[in-house]
């Protein structure tokens, strides 16, 4: 078990969507490390699954359990919801973290992208909190945490799914928050910046590639461009304001848009 073990969570279960690596998993090994039983989620083959899970419970000593919901499908999400809250009685803490990311000009941007955008990124987020709120007000309890990302808040060419549907999840947050603020349940999202995401990885080795240069310029180079910082926002750190919001310190921020991202949209 890890030394940073912890209490603050403990009798709490968290479930984040799109947790079997990355982002999710990171925040998810936070929450866990808080002491929360944890519920994972993903389209990951099933040894790489059970190797997420496994790993996640021994680190921690908390439960762990898997679900492999197909969150464009209303019924997966529902089934999911239902397996969480036989496993630990309630979903105590929702991280809407799940996300596909296309990449088209509009006029080329199929109807299948632009559908599974919508189901992943903005629909299973209103379904999993639209499902764990009555466990929440009969507890008395409740944190929502939506992931959204500094183009929520800003904007980039050839994303029209991500930028609209990231920006959309701000609007269900603040939404959410409205209608829960006079209960101790909270909704926030978070925005964060350049992650170190195998995809950001590859497309920065990409440009090394093409413009002949290290991957190590490459890196400063394209950080540059985005975040005062010079750095990679760590998906640890991200995690950690989730632990926070879980937090006595969270209880009266609610409805609020968080960013993460080595000063990218303050400058």
């Amino acid at each position: 078990m890890d030394s940073g073990e912890n209490s603050l969570l403990k009798g709490k279960c968290a479930l984040v969507t799109g947790s079997v690596g990355g982002l999710g998993y990171a925040v998810a090994a936070k929450l866990a490390e808080a002491g929360a039983a944890v519920v994972l989620n993903g389209l990951a083959p099933a040894q790489e699954a059970e190797a997420a899970r496994a790993k996640l419970a021994a680190r921690y000593g908390n439960p762990v359990l898997f679900h492999g919901a197909d969150l464009t499908q209303v019924a997966a999400i529902e089934d999911m919801m239902r397996a969480a809250a036989a496993a630990f009685g309630k979903v105590d803490i929702v991280v809407n973290n799940a996300v596909v990311r296309h990449v088209a000009p509009v006029e080329h941007f199929t109807t299948g992208q632009w559908d599974e955008s919508l189901a992943v990124n903005l629909s299973s987020a209103f379904h999993t909190i639209r499902l764990a709120l009555p466990g929440m007000r009969k507890s008395g309890w409740g944190r929502i945490i939506n992931m959204s990302s500094v183009y929520g808040l800003s904007s980039t060419a050839d994303r029209v799914g991500y930028v609209t549907t990231k920006t959309a999840l701000i609007g269900m947050t603040r939404a959410v928050a409205m209608e829960t603020a006079a209960t101790a349940i909270t909704c926030n999202a978070l925005c964060p910046g350049t992650l170190p995401t195998p995809a950001i990885l590859d497309k920065i080795a990409g440009i090394a590639a093409k413009q002949g240069i290290s991957e190590a310029e490459a890196t400063h180079n394209y950080l540059a461009e985005r975040q005062p910082s010079g750095r990679f926002v760590a998906m640890e750190s991200v995690g950690a304001m989730a632990v926070f919001l879980c937090s006595k310190a969270g209880d009266d921020i609610t409805g609020s848009v968080l960013p993460i991202d080595g000063g990218w949209t303050a400058n």
